[in-house]
């Protein structure tokens, strides 16, 4: 099915961005409603995540992953810009702070980052699915623990562990 979508997206046909919305609605609502919580600034994004993989189709690659994590990122990526966009309120701040990061800063971020990435890789999986619903999907503890089955109280024990264990792998420098 994501072959047939990608054909047709990539074809420049409106088929293919209906046939995604039918198979991925659920996913990308899901997304968005971890981020944003206004039901038409909700409906706003997910048109904007339809236009952001109409037009970026071609930088998908299936050798680097499924459709569907692609997809979940330009999502939750689309939700935070949105979100970013809709509700800061000193406009000035945001050009004043864009300028002002060097390259030896986003190359010590990616840096971080990746040591980051390879100490999540040693959590379970169980653990790693409850970071990232946290942080990278942004979703609330209430969310997290009703969906899992947990107390809410359960859900934020096992965050401040993950993240004591993970600030023990990384030195303290990160959490």
């Amino acid at each position: 099915m994501d072959e047939k979508i990608i054909e047709l997206v990539k074809s420049s046909k409106d088929k293919g961005l209906t046939l995604m919305q039918e198979q991925y609605s659920g996913l990308m609502h899901y997304i968005v409603r971890g981020i944003l919580q206004n039901e038409s600034d909700i409906e706003e994004c997910i048109s904007n995540i339809c236009i952001k993989v109409w037009y970026s189709i071609e930088s998908y690659s299936p050798e680097k992953g499924k459709f569907s994590t692609w997809l979940t990122v330009i999502s939750r990526n689309t939700a935070l810009n949105y979100m970013k966009s809709k509700y800061t309120e000193h406009d000035e701040l945001k050009e004043e702070t864009a300028d002002t990061s060097s390259v030896e800063d986003g190359v010590l971020r990616r840096e971080q980052a990746e040591e980051l990435k390879c100490a999540i890789r040693t959590l379970s999986p169980e653990e790693q699915h409850i970071f990232y619903r946290k942080y990278y999907y942004l979703q609330r503890t209430s969310q997290i623990a009703a969906e899992l089955g947990m107390t809410e109280r359960s859900v934020e024990g096992r965050l401040y562990r993950l993240r004591k264990k993970l600030q023990k792998k990384l030195g303290g420098d990160f959490i």
